[in-house]
């Protein structure tokens, strides 16, 4: 019980942690500049084809109801009309979840495109960290063979990754069904599984190199839990803020992997101590 509230704490520190060891290590710098530029080019395509159209797309669906809201207040009697000031409160909501939706689903687009096509620079990344805080690395074989399976692997993890979201996206989508509660129990789901799956992307580098199966990565974030939660949370949360996103996402590829040799590897891995 003691390591509940300290790994809930613990787990939210990671990413500056990350930011810390990146700003004292100076040969750790050369592996962010590329996945950085990389980001860049990401968000600007994510902007111009997702969050501009977004914007407006959400100005649009504010004011017609703003208009239908004013058309059914005017038709109410007199000693109805502070309904009127409680539309502009409406109004003002639901622009404020509208827009926290699109930056969210922005910044988890930018995790997943960023992760994938910096993959080469984040693995050396974590490499270095992984070796400077255990002192080792599993045995990596270079065989052009184990390459093209390493390529193979990647590709069933990102569909593992969209597999893993079409089966749950069902049971969320009935969760708005139930009265009352409903909203808040898809909201409570969606953010759990979006948490998850940006844990399985900043974990992957250390977990990757051990070749563990989907299963077992997923297992293993669980078994991390709540330092894993709390991590994911403020990973998910530092992606999602604009502009910023395109900084953020190496410090948490490097604070998933400072959590790994910390909070996992001395519970699961401890036999790589002896074979090595």
């Amino acid at each position: 019980m003691f390591n509940l509230p300290m790994g809930l704490i613990a787990g939210a520190t990671y990413p500056f942690r990350a930011l810390a060891l990146l700003v004292s290590t100076p040969k750790l710098r050369g592996y962010v500049i590329v996945p950085i530029l990389i980001n860049i080019l990401i968000g600007i395509a994510l902007y111009v084809g997702l969050v501009f159209p977004g914007l407006e797309l959400v100005d649009s669906l504010v004011e017609q109801l703003a208009l239908r809201w004013n058309e059914w207040i005017s038709a109410l009697p007199p000693w109805l009309g502070f309904l009127t000031s409680l539309a502009v409160v409406v109004d003002w909501v639901l622009s404020a979840l509208l827009l926290l939706l699109l930056f969210l689903v922005t910044g988890f687009l930018l995790v997943q495109f960023g992760a994938i096509l910096g993959s080469p620079w984040y693995g050396q990344l974590s490499e270095q960290i992984e070796k400077s805080r255990l002192g080792q690395l599993p045995q990596i074989n270079t065989h052009p063979l184990a390459i093209a399976q390493d390529i193979w692997r990647a590709i069933l993890f990102e569909l593992k990754k969209l597999l893993l979201m079409a089966i749950a996206a069902l049971p969320l989508l009935l969760f708005n069904f139930i009265p009352a509660i409903g909203t808040l129990l898809f909201s409570i789901g969606s953010l759990t599984l979006a948490t998850t799956i940006v844990c399985l992307d900043f974990f992957d580098s250390p977990l990757e190199r051990r070749k563990l199966q989907f299963r077992q990565k997923l297992t293993l974030v669980w078994r991390a839990f709540p330092a894993s939660a709390t991590f994911g949370l403020v990973c998910f949360g530092l992606v999602s803020v604009p502009f910023i996103n395109i900084l953020t996402v190496p410090l948490c590829v490097s604070g998933g992997t400072l959590l790994f040799c910390d909070r996992i590897w001395p519970h699961h891995f401890t036999q790589e101590r002896i074979q090595n």
